[in-house]
């Protein structure tokens, strides 16, 4: 019996080698195909607006009443009485302290002595004078010595008034600085107190001279005094990281630079009605800068990269690109753009500082309240 041969045609077997390796390769891209989808982030997307907000610039400031008086003594003597209370609301005019004058009150009785001594010499030259037994002269010259006697008598009455030491203005008592029984006089470097008016206070604070003139340059008027005028109200951040209640206005803006510090002062000045601040507070002014129609973009939504900021901007084929902005400034916690991106522009809202490079991801829309709602603080 003869044995069948089969002969397979070479290049029919090659056809059916690329059909099988065909169908693998496709069904490896498609594998590869959902891996990547499946690779992909899923992040949340928000459109740029523009909104109206209102930016705070700050600095340091002191706290002083508009009137500060230090009471000291006019004469030399111990005190007495001290009539008083630090905190206490004085008038202008009251009696703070009394001095020891008994020295003084016996040189009156020996002045007051003189006095009428001088004046019964007066009285008894007079009619001597009409009838012309004596001179003129020598009545004028006892009408000069009863001068003299009342001026000395005079001088030593006032140093006797001076030992009640009396609140040169309206306010309240500071620190007490000296007691009863503590020897005084108008040389003593410390005072007795000081007496505040602080039914307003002045907050002083400076800026450098770039700060200065940015400042001032961007403030409507044609000169300082009308630019002062334009001047927002301002606010004061007290110590504790609380607002102060009432706002204020600047007052003055001193002209000159100080040399020492490079530095400008300004005033401010606040109603005090509550009495919470007082001489040596400290706080921070905080003035106002109101952007209108400004890009924003939430603080949540970027990343810092050797000391630049970025977003990720998405294409239409969303595709993360790393893009810089430039901020004007930060309100709460958002930034106001100057460039970088615009209006309308959709950037990655959450999870920007995972990304690297140019990525492909699935866009989740989100709204751009949700991410840029005030992030809220669990320790004040």
């Amino acid at each position: 019996m003869k044995k069948r041969i089969t002969i397979v045609s070479i290049p029919l077997l090659f056809g059916v080698f690329i059909l099988l390796s065909s169908c693998g390769n496709d069904k490896d891209a498609q594998q590869q195909q959902a891996m990547a989808a499946q690779q992909k982030p899923t992040l949340p997307v928000v459109e740029i607006p523009t909104r109206t907000v209102t930016a705070f610039t700050t600095f340091p400031a002191s706290i002083e009443g508009i009137v500060n008086s230090e009471v000291r003594a006019k004469i030399s003597g111990y005190i007495t009485e001290v009539l008083v209370d630090e905190g206490q609301k004085v008038k202008k005019g009251q009696t703070l302290f009394r001095l020891e004058t008994q020295t003084l009150n016996q040189d009156a009785a020996a002045a007051k002595a003189n006095v009428n001594a001088a004046q019964v010499e007066v009285d008894k030259l007079k009619p001597l004078v009409e009838k012309n037994i004596i001179s003129n002269v020598q009545l004028e010259t006892a009408k000069a010595k009863l001068q003299q006697a009342q001026s000395s008598y005079n001088s030593i009455a006032a140093n006797i008034d001076y030992g009640n030491i009396k609140s040169p203005v309206d306010g309240y008592v500071g620190s007490i600085n000296l007691r009863k029984g503590a020897l005084v006089s108008p040389t003593s470097e410390t005072p007795l107190t000081t007496v505040s008016d602080i039914s307003e206070v002045y907050a002083y604070f400076s800026m450098n001279e770039k700060e200065y003139l940015d400042f001032i340059q961007n403030t409507e008027g044609k000169d300082i005094e009308e630019k002062i005028t334009k001047l927002p109200e301002v606010q004061l951040l007290l110590a504790n990281g609380n607002l102060y209640d009432e706002k204020g206005r600047i007052e003055t803006i001193n002209s000159q630079v100080n040399q020492n510090t490079g530095s400008i002062s300004f005033r401010a000045i606040f109603d005090n009605p509550s009495r919470i601040l007082t001489n040596g507070n400290s706080g921070k002014i905080q003035i106002p800068k109101v952007y209108k129609d400004a890009i924003i973009v939430p603080q949540e939504s970027t990343y810092e990269q050797q000391g630049s900021i970025y977003v990720y901007k998405i294409t239409e084929d969303s595709t993360a690109v790393s893009t810089r902005i430039k901020t004007l400034a930060e309100v709460d916690n958002l930034y106001v753009i100057q460039d970088g991106i615009e209006k309308g522009d959709k950037i990655v809202a959450k999870g920007a500082g995972k990304l690297r490079g140019d990525s492909k991801i699935n866009p989740q829309p989100a709204p751009f309240d949700s991410i840029a709602k005030p992030i809220e603080k669990v320790f004040k």
